[in-house]
């Protein structure tokens, strides 16, 4: 059974930085394309980065150039770093896999911008 677990979210003050990781199990991720979405209050969920299996990385335009994704096949983790902060950045933060057609999902993990 695929699982995916984030962590690392919390309040933060605009211009702060904050690691979020997503630990999976169940499946190694080391062949597989891993996604970083996020989902503001009252908003759709929309994708924020992609990382290859060759490790080729691609971010939306709203986090480019603040927000860094990783991965570390060796732990079988997904990273998300995000960089100088703003209340816009406010969601819930989802790990996705999609793996033989199917699209698994963590539980997701807060990150609040706030002064």
């Amino acid at each position: 059974q695929v699982q995916l677990v984030e962590s690392g979210g919390g309040l933060v003050q605009p211009g702060g930085s904050l690691r979020l990781s997503c630990a999976a199990s169940g499946i190694f991720i080391s062949a597989s394309a891993m996604n970083w979405y996020r989902q503001p209050p009252g908003q759709q969920r929309e994708l924020v980065a992609s990382i290859t299996a060759a490790s080729s990385t691609k971010y939306a335009d709203s986090v480019k150039g603040r927000f860094v994704i990783s991965r570390d096949n060796a732990k079988n983790t997904v990273s998300l770093q995000l960089n100088s902060l703003k209340p816009d950045d406010t969601a819930v933060y989802y790990c996705n896999l999609n793996w033989r057609g199917l699209a698994y999902w963590g539980q997701g993990t807060q990150v609040t911008v706030s002064s």
